[in-house]
């Protein structure tokens, strides 16, 4: 989508699993809910969803990003990822956050969705799943080989969500880390064994 280009998504007929074996009401049946790629002066909101969902998953103490660090990363010359919003009545009311990534063994381009939240008291509107299935189409536009993202263990209500639109766990894959201290001695060839 253009930056800002509102996408109709009110007749899509799939509901959204709540995690407690319920679906939620077909699309056809919501009210007008509008997708749409963020843009310049969204930085607030797009923080607010980020520490909303960091604080139900327990990580409110991990989240130092800033409006400012956003609007560079998200808008500046060189983005790195983005951003599609979802609302429910003019309201914002979840987003979706993603990025490239490339497979050696496909040989094609793949999406990461790094955060997928909707707002609690939105849940069960089939919002979570338009978004997913909005980054699907997107994904199939661009020749991506796969959408990929991970989901704390705990996790059991999006767990179920994850596996009811047809995702497969990865388990035999372990995802590891550099961030800090490490990352700084790595990148400056100082590595301390362990």
């Amino acid at each position: 989508d253009a930056a800002g280009e509102d996408v109709n998504v009110s007749a899509r007929g799939d509901g959204e699993n709540r995690g407690d074996g319920e679906e939620g009401p077909a699309a056809a049946d919501m009210p007008q809910l509008r997708l749409r790629a963020a843009e310049l002066g969204d930085e607030a909101l797009i923080l607010s969803f980020i520490r909303e969902l960091a604080a139900y998953e327990k990580l409110s103490h991990e989240v130092v990003a800033t409006e400012e660090e956003l609007a560079r990363s998200l808008f500046g010359p060189r983005p790195v990822a983005e951003v599609t919003l979802g609302t429910w009545e003019g309201e914002a009311v979840g987003f979706c956050l993603f990025f490239h990534t490339f497979s050696t063994f496909l040989g094609r381009p793949g999406l990461y969705l790094e955060d997928l939240y909707v707002k609690p008291e939105m849940r069960g509107r089939g919002i979570g799943r338009e978004l997913i299935a909005h980054l699907a189409q997107l994904a199939v536009e661009r020749n991506c080989g796969r959408l990929e993202w991970s989901v704390l263990d705990w996790n059991e209500p999006a767990i179920e969500f994850y596996r009811s639109v047809g995702a497969i766990p990865m388990e035999e894959w372990t995802v590891f880390r550099l961030t800090g201290e490490h990352l700084a001695q790595l990148a400056s060839g100082v590595v301390a064994a362990r």
